[in-house]
């Protein structure tokens, strides 16, 4: 099992608060697309034959591409990959870009879960940070796939804005609640150096939240989407019964996957590649066969910390079993006597099945505790 994510980097702006690779070159698309499937056949031997579970389409704003040019590299996917008939085809979108003409092509199209970025349904909020929609189009957005046959709606929701307060952060938990989406993932707002967030709170424009509002934020986030039916299956993801995040789940878990396009990661399991963060140098290096990429091979300790760091992640936690068979007695022993402070003071909990999950309270120091179990050389 493998899983494939493919980069789309167009925006039509940028929000104030991105750090992630994006251009606003949108002439470029074209070429682009050409370049990633391109990609896609070069590298069809990377996951070693390995079918595809879950497929990815993010960005960037995957919503910028046209109908055909998404159906272009699905098809393209579908030409050089064993696709498997139950795989969770995701593609992120910006609300104000699915209007119900364009959802209804979507729907046409393999994809079968979509990934939509509101972040706030206050109107203020949203021109503060840059983005294009309005809360109103991301509620329509919503019922517009819900109305197309789409039953996987996911939504990103973020948390601790300048000034914010937390009736208004009650307020958006409670809207999306009533859209009666199948997942939400909620981020806390983080000022990226280099952001022009960053420069308006380095500026003394923007002040950030204090922690402890900030707990409260987090407390009041989890307890109204568990009483609303939600399940906390990772640190920032939540979902209804059976619609958790299958392609996240794959990197939290450890399964190889393909990242396509310019930044994009890759994972064999030994090893990990990522392409050019720069749009033209990407396209020149695919077209001319001669691709621009960095590899890193993981150390045994690399990818013990790793599995470490992901697996606390989540409600599951870290297998202990696994842990074992895979690093051996060395590096499980090394865990245990790490985990038992945390164990002792009930930050850390250990399962039936042999496993160790942070508890309610340790969520809340999780960066803390995630690095004492990392292992230092």
């Amino acid at each position: 099992m493998a899983s494939i994510y493919l980069h789309i980097p167009f925006c039509a702006k940028r929000c104030i608060y991105c750090d992630f690779y994006s251009t606003t070159l949108l002439e470029e698309r074209d070429a682009y697309v050409q370049a990633v499937k391109q990609e896609l056949q070069q590298r069809k031997n990377y996951l070693q034959g390995e079918d595809i579970a879950t497929i990815y389409i993010g960005g960037g704003t995957p919503s910028q591409l046209t109908i055909q040019q998404i159906a272009d590299l699905l098809a393209c996917v579908q030409q050089h990959y064993t696709i498997r008939p139950d795989a969770e085809i995701t593609m992120e979108a910006n609300p104000d870009d699915l209007c119900p003409e364009f959802v209804a092509q979507l729907a046409q199209l393999p994809i079968n879960r979509i990934s939509m970025g509101v972040q706030t349904f206050d109107d203020k909020k949203l021109r503060m940070l840059n983005r294009r929609h309005t809360a109103k189009q991301a509620v329509n957005a919503v019922k517009a796939c819900q109305d197309a046959g789409f039953e996987n709606v996911s939504i990103d929701l973020i948390y601790g804005l300048p000034c914010e307060t937390l009736t208004e952060w009650e307020n958006d938990i409670d809207t999306a609640l009533q859209l009666n989406v199948q997942h939400l993932s909620a981020y806390h707002l983080m000022y990226e150096e280099g952001t022009p967030l960053w420069k308006l709170w380095q500026e003394h424009q923007v002040k950030q939240v204090d922690e402890d509002l900030s707990v409260t934020f987090f407390e009041t986030l989890t307890q109204r989407l568990k009483d609303g039916g939600f399940e906390h299956y990772e640190i920032s993801n939540f979902c209804r019964q059976g619609y958790h995040s299958r392609h996240n789940s794959s990197y939290w878990e450890g399964v190889p996957y393909l990242g396509v396009g310019a930044a994009a990661h890759s994972f064999n399991g030994t090893s990990r590649q990522w392409n050019v963060a720069n749009l033209k140098a990407y396209i020149t290096g695919i077209t001319t066969d001669n691709p621009s990429f960095e590899l890193e091979e993981l150390t045994q300790e690399n990818r013990y910390n790793e599995m470490v760091m992901t697996g606390l992640r989540t409600a599951k936690g870290v297998n202990l079993d696994k842990l074992q068979q895979l690093f051996g007695n060395r590096m499980l022993q090394y865990f245990e006597a790490n985990t038992k402070p945390f164990l002792a003071n009930g930050d850390l909990e250990r399962t039936a099945d042999n496993r160790i999950k942070l508890s309610h309270q340790g969520i809340f120091i999780s960066d803390g505790i995630m690095g004492e179990l990392m292992f230092v050389s």
